[in-house]
């Protein structure tokens, strides 16, 4: 999956928190909302003459914006290893995180899993 088409696809399933998302798709949203954090964070910061330690109302809204189909994408993408999506509130811990990572990383089951077929 390409860069927008990935971008394009997670936000019209940005409320489905169900079936299953490759990895591509995954990685690529994540790296479009960091891009995207960095630009408004500078953009706070260089046009409107925020701190950089505050959070200006370009990445707010940015972030608000990715929230959710951040959420779900993540959730598929645990799907897609036959985990829940609930997993993700282990993000509230550090070693959550790493785990996350992980398991975000890894190849998804080739097979129908109880989230849907491939």
């Amino acid at each position: 999956m390409e860069f927008l088409d990935s971008i394009k696809q997670t936000y019209k399933r940005s409320l489905d928190f169900t079936g299953r998302t490759g990895r591509s798709e995954f990685w690529w949203f994540a790296l479009f909302t960091l891009i995207g954090g960095i630009v408004t964070s500078v953009a706070d910061v260089m046009i409107l003459g925020y701190v950089s330690e505050d959070w200006g109302p370009l990445n707010i809204i940015f972030s608000i914006i990715t929230t959710l189909p951040g959420l779900a994408v993540g959730a598929r993408r645990l799907h897609d290893i036959n985990r829940s999506g609930w997993w993700q509130l282990i993000t509230l811990t550090i070693i959550g995180v790493i785990l996350l990572i992980i398991w975000w990383a890894t190849i998804g089951e080739s097979k129908k899993n109880p989230h849907g077929p491939t």
